[in-house]
């Protein structure tokens, strides 16, 4: 069986076809527009359009078609509530893709929750665990998968990046974790560090590397934040697993020994069997759109949701 994947992003669209074997089997990417919303919508088909004809496969070979959003999506009404870099308020995008390629069975979740979901289907946990995929990216935010079901709360789950950190550069020594320890957060520190507004973060952590005194200091501050929201996480949930995924993660794989280290700091004895279950994403920059992907394969009932409704966290 066959599905194709779809990836919506403020910069591109990216569609796969794949297989039940979370393998892709071919890939189109084009770029977002951005401009308004029938110019953005005609991106995601002219991305969908390119595979099909890379693959020369028909859209009756498909048997479903996943699609990962940005920001708040309504699952069960098939709608892109709001993305803060789409030009979408209330998109109706499942009917619109019904539409246009005929295809039934197409499933719309939140980017987040479609890579937490192909994290947590090549980690081969079992069904009865608690694993928690964290992002850390241009945002930071997690998706947390219980006993083979999303927790969703009432539509807001998720939203690490929003809980309050260690911060000392901040006035009051406190900030959230999205301004602390993302990507843009990183660039700001560093431009800051460095009195420097054209140092990209790439040569930040090259200065890192090179034992640069003052990029050693500001990645103290990134991992002490990141550690903070990261440990109220193993507090109330202690995860079976946690995989850290998102572009920060992904490009930067030392970082990972770098929070286990500062972790330490705040686990208790009980907590450090932790550490050996934090791992890094296995699928990378293509977590995304492989779980969107699988999505596609499986038939929305596959995933057992009850009293679980609402979208997913604002990424």
């Amino acid at each position: 069986m066959y599905a194709l994947g779809v990836d919506i992003g403020g910069t591109k669209v990216a569609s796969v076809v794949i297989n039940q074997q979370a393998e892709i089997l071919y890939r189109s990417e084009v770029k977002s527009n951005p401009t308004d919303k029938e110019a953005m919508f005609k991106q995601v088909v002219l991305s969908i359009e390119k595979v099909l004809a890379k693959s020369q496969m028909e859209k009756n070979n498909m048997i479903g078609m996943g699609v990962g959003v940005p920001g708040k999506v309504d699952r069960h009404n098939g709608i892109a509530v709001y993305q803060n870099n789409l030009p979408w308020h209330h998109f109706p995008i499942v009917k619109r893709l019904r539409d246009y390629f005929s295809i039934k069975n197409i499933t719309i979740d939140n980017d987040v929750y479609m890579a937490a979901f192909a994290e947590w289907k090549q980690a081969n946990v079992n069904d009865q665990n608690t694993f928690v995929y964290i992002t850390v990216s241009t945002g930071v935010s997690c998706s947390i998968i219980h006993q083979g079901s999303f927790v969703r709360g009432a539509g807001f789950a998720g939203e690490i990046g929003l809980f309050p950190v260690l911060a000392k550069s901040s006035l009051n020594g406190i900030a959230n974790l999205e301004k602390s320890a993302s990507g843009p957060a990183i660039q700001k520190l560093a431009e800051k560090n460095f009195k420097d507004r054209k140092i990209s973060i790439a040569d930040f952590f090259q200065e890192y590397h090179n034992g640069n005194a003052i990029a050693l200091s500001a990645m103290d501050e990134i991992v002490e934040s990141l550690a903070h929201g990261i440990y109220s996480i193993i507090c109330l949930l202690d995860p079976h697993r946690i995989v850290f995924g998102g572009g920060v993660m992904n490009n930067n794989p030392f970082l990972l020994d770098l929070l286990k280290d500062e972790l330490q700091n705040y686990l208790i004895p009980e907590q450090f069997g932790i550490l050996e279950r934090m791992t890094l994403s296995i699928l990378k920059e293509n977590a995304g759109i492989v779980g969107a992907g699988l999505k596609g394969v499986e038939s929305p009932v596959h995933i057992a949701e009850p009293l679980l409704k609402g979208g997913g966290p604002m990424s």
